[in-house]
């Protein structure tokens, strides 16, 4: 989905909205289809995997990277510009760096969410949901690193997370809620999904 920016000063292709790639694609749904198709296989793969520590700003930019690698040199690099979408603005490109380590701060003091009960878990997914979709760290594909680094996480605690089982439209509705203020929606959707991990 594409982000309100400027496409020159922006790692685009000139007087195009299709990010500049390494495969030279300048058609902006060829570039996303492929794009689709090569994260697809990884993103399975690296959702049920339970890191044993991180869960930090280094492992949320390693996760970009391992997805986006093939596709732009700038994958696990936080993006430079300010963006917008869907009437939402995400965090000032200055502000990333400290924003997101305050967040991975929080969490390590949380103990990564460990031991709480069911509820409260939730709650905390639910927070650090909307933390990380404020800052938007990159320039593309933060709601794959984000879901890639929540499946992880609630793999760790115990938990799992299938997003390929969750309406599309539902999360991004709720999401939007949630930019707004209004959890109920998101609270709702992970409360439904995230199930205990069967041994």
């Amino acid at each position: 989905m594409a982000y309100s920016v400027d496409s020159i000063s922006d790692n685009c292709y000139e007087g195009t909205t299709c990010l500049i790639n390494k495969y030279n694609i300048r058609d902006e749904s060829k570039l996303a289809e492929l794009e689709a198709m090569i994260t697809l296989a990884i993103t399975s793969e690296m959702e049920q995997v339970a890191l044993k520590d991180g869960f930090n700003e280094n492992d949320y930019k390693a996760i970009h990277r391992q997805l986006f690698d093939t596709l732009y040199t700038w994958a696990g690099e936080y993006r430079t510009i300010d963006i917008s979408k869907k009437g939402t603005a995400f965090a000032k490109h200055d502000e990333i760096p400290e924003l997101l380590m305050n967040c991975f701060k929080r969490l390590k003091a949380m103990d990564f969410f460990r031991g709480l009960p069911f509820d409260d878990f939730i709650d905390e997914i639910v927070d650090i949901y909307c933390t990380t979709n404020y800052i938007h760290p990159f320039r593309e594909g933060n709601g794959r690193t984000q879901r890639v680094f929540l499946s992880q996480l609630i793999h760790y605690n115990g938990y799992e997370i299938h997003f390929s089982k969750i309406d599309t439209d539902e999360l991004m509705l709720g999401t939007i809620h949630a930019a707004h203020g209004v959890v109920d929606y998101l609270r709702d959707i992970f409360k439904e999904h995230i199930k205990p991990t069967l041994r």
